[in-house]
């Protein structure tokens, strides 16, 4: 059946609210009942509401299921249009919505100050450990560390032992997975110090709780977090080697889980995101590729695993990292965040051993214990796992996951025993040096909203330590991952787990720090230190945005036609049909056939490569844009119908048009994204030019050439004649005033250009300066009548090479 234009209009403003639209919530806190035997975070053990938690829900208790409603939905929404997400492995590898969980963990802050000193206490612990095992490694020599749980741990860099960090410190950034236990005490379940994540995600929760609770929020004097991240910043800062280095975070790229994570983070933070291509040793000094040439990092802040960041002297075959990363580091010439290797630390077994290495290195005892843990390595602590099967979770010795993040790695004793009847003892001796017990935790549990009431469910807290020029801070929250059921196992994101803000709540006001510093404690970089890789995606973002443009200009026009004759054999459909064909988009599998979609989502690539640099009203339009053109490709039909979705969807690629052109800032990542659009769009007429302007041009030809390109009323202005081969060159090709004519493209290609940085300075014009110029003139000295088809392929040719020659350049 087809489809009215109210129909599609109706889809575009409605669809996807409808889709998100949240359930009325009854709001009944008689309804929560805690666990039997399992201490809560908002009940005590008499049932009573604990005195930290009664002003949020006496708030929440007068509101309207309706106002609770709307208030999870805003939340919702700004998580949505911020893009926020996390791609889960599960087959599929699709990314997926950040899964929010609407009512935040709240904690008094008397009791996350002393949570907080047992948690410098373990970083200092973690740093000596560090320094130990890659320095003089006395734990292993007085025997307080055994030595296979080091030299037969994959994650002991050799290459790295004896190298110093610069500054002196190993560990800059790191978290720790923390749970509360049936004794009411806070136990430490794993330390994060490979490349911790999550302060991104934690500082978009704290967004969307607040929006959802602002009223609340600020009466309730919740600690702030900016000052946590702007004191990181300022310690970042002061690693600088010799004043002229840059700060990068180091990413995998897209592919990665965390991706989202690592974009928003440069981008608050306001450092480069920097892949491993972007990067290249010169002279034992680490360089980013930019498009005024190498310039040096001094600071990375890695989110990848070590060894996978020198293909050189780690792991051979990773194609994410720069070779001689490795060597600029033992140089001193880079400070690694965190130090390479020091994913030995979160080594499940040395659970086990760090009440013994507190005392010998802090000459303390621990002031939040770890989860029991044993290594079946020992015959004394094996005994013990197989005495008490019934309490423990047996795993791993090397995993570095807690246990319910371990992807089934980990099993109960219950299920070992049913394995192994009668020959426990004996798998565990065999096996026991690559095995560890664990005391099978029950944790506490915090209220979540399910099925529209409150329901207790276990959770765990990250929370997040930076190094700062006056030591270590801990983080006023971080993020609680809130269990999907009952199950302590069932808490991971893949397994359907939630995340919650954490509030960290004061007796008294508390201070609203920003981000914002003194200007001359802030380096300036230069427009110019743009990354080659970004300055890649931009070009070819402005191509594919401007190519989808195009497209949709001529289908529009197409099926503006058709409905008016309903015969695709009409010479002048004819024609136009066989073009679009030649571009890869063939009218026989819809009529707006799937193909549409192949520059559309190149242009989501592109851009998604580049999120730090990307705004989220830009990425929200651009994505706003793919959804709607995937609507469309399934529902409409030829003629009218179409013709109208063209339309809608040109007026979405204008927005987002409009949002580049009125926000970006106009640096060199401004100029390629430009020189990318004007290109494609000298290419887009130039092609259509030499298609349909010729002298055996069908009827009604010059008339869909005005119309493709917008022209129709500048026509009727400029000449008093009807349309004819000589006025259609003159507007569309040689028109310095006209937007859509190719001389326009060319001459704002040059403008472009010229204001590029001149990475070879000794010359008198580069070549792609001059390229272009060559172009520009050749096109200006011609005539309407002097015009020919032969001219129109050459030109196509020549602004493909023109593409080549700026990637040589610069890419």
């Amino acid at each position: 059946m087809v489809r009215n234009r109210a129909d599609l209009s109706a889809d575009l403003d409605i669809a996807d609210e409808a889709a998100e639209a949240e359930p009325a919530i009854a709001w009944n806190a008689r309804d929560y009942k805690p666990l039997p035997g399992v201490p809560d975070e908002m009940m005590d053990a008499a049932g009573d509401v604990r005195p930290v938690w009664k002003p949020f829900l006496n708030t929440l208790s007068g509101m309207t299921s309706d106002d609770l409603a709307e208030r999870f939905a805003r939340a919702d929404r700004y998580l949505r249009d911020a893009g926020v997400f996390y791609r889960a492995y599960d087959g599929q590898d699709e990314t997926r919505s950040w899964p929010f969980s609407h009512i935040p963990v709240i904690i008094d802050d008397k009791e996350w100050q002393s949570l907080a000193e047992g948690l410098r206490q373990r970083a200092d612990l973690l740093e000596a450990m560090m320094a130990d095992f890659y320095g003089e490694n006395q734990l292993v020599s007085e025997g307080f560390v055994p030595p296979s749980l080091v030299a037969g741990n994959s994650e002991f860099l050799r290459p790295l032992v004896g190298v110093d960090p610069p500054g002196g410190h190993f560990l800059h950034f790191i978290s720790f997975e923390i749970g509360r236990g049936p004794n009411g005490k806070w136990w430490v379940l794993a330390d994060r110090a490979q490349a911790p994540s999550g302060a991104g995600f934690a500082l978009e929760n704290r967004v969307a709780a607040a929006r959802s609770f602002s009223g609340i929020y600020s009466d309730m004097h919740v600690r702030r977090v900016a000052s946590f991240f702007g004191a990181f910043r300022d310690a970042l800062q002061s690693d600088l080697l010799g004043g002229d280095g840059r700060i990068g975070v180091l990413t995998p790229g897209p592919a990665n889980e965390t991706y989202y994570e690592h974009a928003y983070i440069a981008r608050y933070l306001g450092i480069s995101l920097l892949e491993g291509e972007d990067l290249v040793v010169v002279n034992d000094k680490l360089m980013v590729r930019t498009v005024a040439g190498p310039m040096p990092v001094s600071v990375l802040w890695r989110r990848l695993d070590a060894s996978f960041t020198d293909p050189l002297e780690l792991n051979q075959s990773s194609r994410l990292g720069t070779p001689g990363m490795v060597q600029a580091i033992r140089a001193g010439n880079l400070t690694m965040v965190n130090a390479l290797g020091s994913g030995i630390l979160e080594t499940r077994a040395l659970l086990a051993f760090l009440p013994s290495l507190s005392r010998r290195l802090l000459n303390e005892d621990l002031k939040i214990p770890s989860i029991a843990t044993w290594w079946c390595g020992q015959e004394q602590e094996r005994s013990h796992v197989a005495d008490h099967l019934d309490r423990m979770v047996i795993g791993p010795a090397y995993s570095r996951m807690p246990f319910f993040d371990d992807a089934g790695q980990s099993f109960t004793g219950e299920k070992l025993r049913a394995r192994r009847p009668g020959a426990v003892e004996r798998w565990l001796k065999q096996y026991g040096s690559g095995l560890v017990g664990q005391e099978a935790v029950t944790l506490s549990t915090a209220p979540a909203f399910v099925d529209g009431r409150l329901k207790p469910h276990p959770f765990s807290l990250r929370v997040f330590a930076a190094r700062t020029r006056d030591g270590w801070r801990i983080m006023p929250g971080g993020f609680a991952r809130i269990g999907a059921s009952d199950d302590v196992t069932a808490m991971a994101m893949q397994q359907g787990g939630r995340a919650a803000d954490v509030w960290v709540v004061s007796d008294t006001p508390v201070a609203r720090p920003t981000l914002l510093t003194q200007e001359s404690r802030v380096p300036r970089h230069k427009p110019a230190n743009l990354p080659s890789r970004a300055a890649d995606n931009l070009f070819w973002l402005g191509r594919y945005i401007e190519r989808a443009e195009g497209n949709l200009r001529i289908l529009r026009a197409w099926h503006g036609r058709f409905a008016e004759v309903d015969d695709r054999e009409q010479p002048l459909l004819a024609q136009v049909e066989a073009y679009l064909g030649k571009t890869g988009i063939d009218l026989d599998d819809g009529a707006l056939p799937p193909s549409l979609l192949r520059d559309i989502d190149s242009a989501v690539f592109s851009a998604g490569n580049i999120r730090d640099r990307f705004s989220p009203d830009g990425w929200l339009a651009l994505t706003d844009l793919s959804k709607s053109a995937r609507r469309f490709v399934d529902v409409v039909q030829p003629g009218d119908d179409a013709a109208h979705a063209a339309t809608v969807l040109l007026r979405k690629l204008a927005g987002f048009a409009g949002l580049v052109h009125e926000n970006m800032y106009r640096s060199t990542g401004w100029r390629f994204l430009s020189i990318g659009r004007y290109l494609e769009r000298g290419l887009h007429m130039t092609r259509l030019l030499g298609e349909l302007s010729g002298e055996d041009a069908p009827d009604g030809a010059f008339d869909i050439l005005l119309e493709i390109g917008d022209n129709v009323m500048t026509h009727r202005r400029h000449y008093n004649v009807n349309t004819d081969r000589l006025t259609i060159t003159d507007l569309l090709a040689l028109d310095p005033q006209n937007p859509r004519s190719v001389l326009f493209q060319l001459n704002a290609i040059l403008a472009e250009v010229e204001r590029l940085p001149d990475r070879n300075s000794h010359v008198q014009m580069s070549p792609l300066n001059r390229e272009t110029m060559r172009l520009q003139a050749g096109l200006a000295v011609m005539t309407a009548d002097t015009v020919s088809a032969d001219d129109y392929a050459r030109l196509v040719n020549d602004l493909e090479a023109l593409s080549d020659c700026l990637a040589q350049n610069y890419l």
